[in-house]
């Protein structure tokens, strides 16, 4: 089915090419994928092109790592016989220095009519998918002179209105972060540990008003989607508030807080939505599994991440303030989410509450800013699910915490090398559980081209 929909897709290309305008030009009310789209983030309200046809603009994203990390445990030996062999099933997998799988990513941008825009980006080589996958796509309208309303043209001078299946916007964080090949907007080469990240299917609008930014969002609350389980199924609602302004020549501040519930889901992704997979390959990751099956960077894609397992209720909130000062940028995410999982057939009894807090502190210097260091601190914390046969035993309060210093420069707008030096620990995990006196460490080097 994939295979078919790419080369549907090839031959839409084909034919749309004979009709439209094939460009590499930005268009407007978008976001550039390059050095240019730093520390933005809303698309600007800006019409910065006039509207004479449709325009296909081809974009895409390649990454490439180079991994020297190493990892340790002091877990319990939990034994299992398999074939002939006895295996721990804690015993981590052993890991060298070497070159991770190239990330590539394909971006469409098709301005449909003016002010009105189409967004399509596929995965073409993750760690999770090496095969071709389409991440998501949406229609975001900011002029609707279709209509003819004096008065909608009106409201649509600070209105931006996004339909499909897209990344929802609670936070800034995902501003930042890496999306499988497109990494030029992170200073680092991983993401946060609690990574607030997932494709939703629904419906968002944006108000922005002299610096005043207000976004509200209603989603299906699900990663695919359905029509299952109707009783297990309620709405996303998602909000922020905030405030950007460009101060004087120097100073920029940006500060904004942000909602996410939902009262009910088969399976929420809000902290599970990545399926490109992480940047630390196999870090804490098992050498064996108790079903026999082989583990491989596929597999086991979340490595160096946790997600709090909260797939049925939760409430999330998160404040990020962000400041800029000539060269020095400081960015924090001080976020708390509660809720709930499943355990097989029957919900969670009791809600539980995980925290993060990750502050960046990045310094931009030289010609245009083209090179610069940072560092990160970032903690989480909370209580993990209870066991489906004592759902009433609460289990261990873990904490998480990991430190990134490096550095990157970019050659050109589109080209970005950078490294860094990692560092996480896990604390609290019970001694049956690989991840008890978890620790890796290392560094990683990475280069990316965004256009």
């Amino acid at each position: 089915m994939k295979k078919f929909t790419l080369s549907l897709g090839l031959m839409l290309g084909l034919s749309l090419s004979s009709f439209a305008q094939i460009t590499l030009s930005d268009l407007p009310y978008a976001r550039p994928y390059d050095k240019r789209g730093l520390n933005t983030f809303e698309t600007p309200k800006q019409d910065t092109a006039a509207f004479d046809g449709i325009k296909v603009r081809l974009g895409g994203g390649f990454a490439q790592q180079f991994q020297g990390l190493k990892h340790k445990n002091s877990a319990t030996a939990l034994m299992q016989q398999q074939g002939n062999n006895e295996v721990n099933l804690n015993q981590l997998m052993p890991i060298e220095n070497g070159f991770n799988l190239a990330a590539a990513n394909l971006n469409l941008d098709v301005a449909l009519a003016d002010g009105i825009r189409l967004n399509l980006i596929t995965y073409l080589s993750s760690r999770h998918h090496p095969e071709a996958w389409v991440k998501g796509g949406y229609i975001q309208v900011d002029k609707a002179e279709f209509l003819n309303s004096p008065l909608v043209d009106k409201l649509m001078e600070n209105l931006t209105l996004k339909v499909g299946h897209m990344e929802i916007n609670y936070g800034d964080a995902h501003f930042r972060r890496t999306d499988n090949a497109h990494a030029l907007h992170n200073p680092f080469v991983g993401n946060y540990i609690m990574d607030a990240f997932t494709t939703e299917i629904g419906a968002e609008v944006i108000y922005q008003n002299n610096g005043f930014l207000a976004v509200g969002s209603v989603t299906g609350g699900e990663i695919q989607g359905g029509i299952q389980n109707p009783d297990q199924r309620k709405p996303s609602f998602i909000g922020k508030l905030g405030y950007d302004s460009q101060l004087n020549e120097d100073l920029r501040v940006r500060l904004t807080g942000s909602v996410y519930t939902t009262a009910g889901s088969v399976r929420n992704t809000l902290y599970g939505g990545d399926r490109a997979g992480s940047r630390y390959y196999l870090v804490m990751d098992p050498a064996r599994i108790a079903s026999g099956v082989a583990v491989t960077t596929a597999t086991h894609f979340t490595s160096g991440h946790i997600n709090p397992g909260l797939t049925n209720s939760i409430t999330a909130m998160v404040i990020n303030p962000f400041v800029k000062y000539r060269g020095l940028e400081l960015f924090g995410n001080f976020e708390q989410a509660k809720g709930k999982g499943r355990l097989g057939a029957a919900d969670e009894p009791k809600d539980r509450t995980w925290t993060q807090v990750g502050t960046d502190v990045v310094y931009r210097f030289g010609s245009n800013e083209n090179l610069y260091v940072a560092g990160r601190y970032n903690t989480v914390e909370g209580r993990l699910a209870p066991l489906a046969a004592t759902p009433d035993v609460l289990n261990n309060k873990v904490n998480l915490n990991r430190i990134q210093v490096g550095g990157g420069w970019f050659v050109t707008k589109n080209i970005l090398a950078k490294a860094e030096y990692v560092k996480q620990q896990y604390k609290g995990f019970a001694p049956t559980d690989i991840r008890h006196g978890g620790e890796f460490e290392g560094f990683m080097i990475e280069g990316a081209i965004s256009f």
